[in-house]
């Protein structure tokens, strides 16, 4: 996947204190991503811009926004790329 195409899927990380507690405790970020994208789309863009390997991933759609929940694998900290990302 081409990064242009990536950013298209991937918007934005999503942040809350709730999401904070999500990163800690289940090695997971949130991102608000583009409404039509499948879960194999999302998981390819974000291995792409990222270079994280990812080990599953649950969306959620409101009325505001598409969300996934990236669980990533154990070799990789949501921890450390949340301060890569400069959210923590």
């Amino acid at each position: 996947m081409k990064v242009e195409d990536a950013y298209k899927i991937v918007k934005k990380p999503f942040i809350t204190e709730k999401t904070f507690d999500v990163i800690e405790k289940e090695n997971k970020i949130v991102f608000i991503v583009d409404r039509n994208a499948n879960k194999r789309a999302i998981k390819e863009a974000i291995e792409t811009l990222y270079k994280i390997r990812i080990e599953a991933i649950n969306t959620v759609r409101s009325i505001e926004a598409k969300r996934a929940y990236v669980k990533f694998s154990k070799e990789n900290s949501a921890a450390d790329l949340a301060s890569k990302l400069g959210l923590v």
